[in-house]
């Protein structure tokens, strides 16, 4: 059991540990670190992301991939991968199960036989679309949390690391 501290609060036993909400804890400096605030929204930014694109399965990286393929068909992997800042493996793992759902297809190059010119297939061009108009209403969420005007501030100063 614990004992009671002077403002009537349960402070606990040695050696046990207190519970908290999680709104409770304390961040320390953590609240002055541009790093950690910029992670906590980019959490928020992927779970309504992926609640948003659920109905069509599709993940934030899966839908830049595609993206970037649409605008840029004949792309090689390197590139795509280079582009995006995703490794090589990890992408080819991405594009394997793009491939899986026919939304993807890699074509021998005609300029080196050692790489594939991505493309997406009739459906993937279709999917790409509904993608767009779900990440739209994402984005419309994004504004409704932070504000339209500071919605399109942070896009500008994030412009550089694009």
């Amino acid at each position: 059991m614990g004992t009671e501290t002077k403002a009537g609060r349960k402070r606990p036993a040695r050696g046990k540990t207190r519970r908290h909400d999680a709104d409770e804890i304390g961040l320390d400096a953590l609240v002055g670190h541009a790093g950690y605030a910029i992670r906590r929204f980019q959490l928020w930014i992927f779970q309504d992301f992926i609640k948003t694109l659920a109905a069509v399965d599709i993940r934030p990286t899966q839908y830049s991939v595609m993206t970037v393929i649409g605008a840029n068909p004949g792309l090689s992997q390197m590139a795509v991968a280079k582009r995006l800042g995703i490794e090589r493996a990890r992408l080819v793992h991405l594009l394997d199960s793009l491939e899986g759902r026919k939304l993807v297809k890699r074509v021998k190059s005609r300029d080196d036989r050692r790489s594939h010119a991505l493309h997406l297939t009739d459906p993937g061009q279709a999917a790409l679309r509904q993608f767009k108009r779900l990440a739209a209403e994402h984005e419309r969420h994004i504004a409704e949390k932070i504000g339209k005007e500071n919605r399109e501030k942070l896009l500008q100063i994030l412009a550089g690391f694009t």
